[in-house]
């Protein structure tokens, strides 16, 4: 499935999901990145190339918006209200399908 069918569907990858999130408040790309990774302890990393792709992906969807910045060699981005909401049903989504997985391993350990 091509990633612009997911934000159609109302689903976001999992570096879509990470930099939306980030953007409730205003960063530029580098600290996007930066965030991201202190966020989740290193465990998630997104490199540049991953970043400006989807960050032109996520712009041409309307999940994120470029803001006005004072320094005109860094680009500020933050989400959009129609970010927010698709971040708020992606994290329903995501907390039922973990709940999914534990009822399946629950169910697995009685057999």
């Amino acid at each position: 499935m091509p990633r612009n069918a997911m934000m159609e569907m109302e689903q976001l990858t999992d570096p879509a999901y990470y930099i939306v999130l980030s953007l409730l408040e205003e960063k530029h790309g580098y600290l996007i990145m930066k965030h991201i990774e202190e966020l989740t302890g290193g465990e998630f990393i997104i490199g540049p190339a991953t970043l400006y792709t989807l960050t032109k992906k996520l712009l041409d969807a309307e999940m994120i918006s470029l803001s006005a910045s004072q320094d005109d060699r860094r680009k500020v981005y933050k989400a959009t209200e129609k970010g927010r909401k698709l971040l708020e049903l992606e994290i329903g989504r995501r907390q039922r399908m973990a709940a999914h997985g534990m009822d399946a391993f629950k169910k697995n350990k009685e057999v």
